[in-house]
């Protein structure tokens, strides 16, 4: 991989990570609802994100700086997955915080002072290990929707 690029990379991962905390504290102290007025309907949604984003840009970031000082950043391929894993994880958490609290999984969130703070750290949960959260869901999905076998032989 060409040294321009691994400097691109870490500079998006980077830039993902802080600007993700930057965005969450914006959010908190109701700046970014003082410039965006409709922010407020959507405020909790985008907790959940920016909550996967540095889940996810952090696994990334780790992931990358572990490949690198061990000189294995040498398929072209892989550049790839820094960049889009890290907003996958952006909506997977969203989705998995939403289906979470419709009850699907019977896991229930207590409130905690009016902050979602359970939501908001599986969020992160589910960003930094987002793909591992995938294959669980493929998984339930699969036993969830697999044809009945009575069904089939009448």
């Amino acid at each position: 991989m060409k040294r321009w690029l691994k400097t691109l990379i870490l500079l998006y991962l980077s830039l993902l990570f802080f600007g993700s905390f930057l965005a969450v504290g914006a959010l908190w102290t109701g700046v970014l609802e003082n410039l965006f007025p409709f922010i407020s309907s959507i405020e909790i949604f985008l907790y959940y994100f920016f909550a996967g984003a540095i889940g996810g840009s952090l696994r990334h970031l780790y992931m990358f700086c572990s490949h690198y000082m061990k000189g294995e950043l040498t398929d072209y391929r892989e550049w790839i997955m820094y960049i889009f894993y890290p907003i996958f994880a952006t909506g997977t958490a969203v989705i998995a915080v939403t289906l979470i609290q419709s009850g699907i999984f019977l896991i229930d969130f207590i409130d905690y002072n009016e902050t979602p703070l359970a939501q908001i750290s599986i969020a992160f949960f589910v960003g930094f290990g987002f793909n591992r959260f995938l294959n669980k869901l493929n998984a339930f999905s699969k036993k969830m929707f697999k044809p009945d076998k009575d069904v089939d032989n009448k």
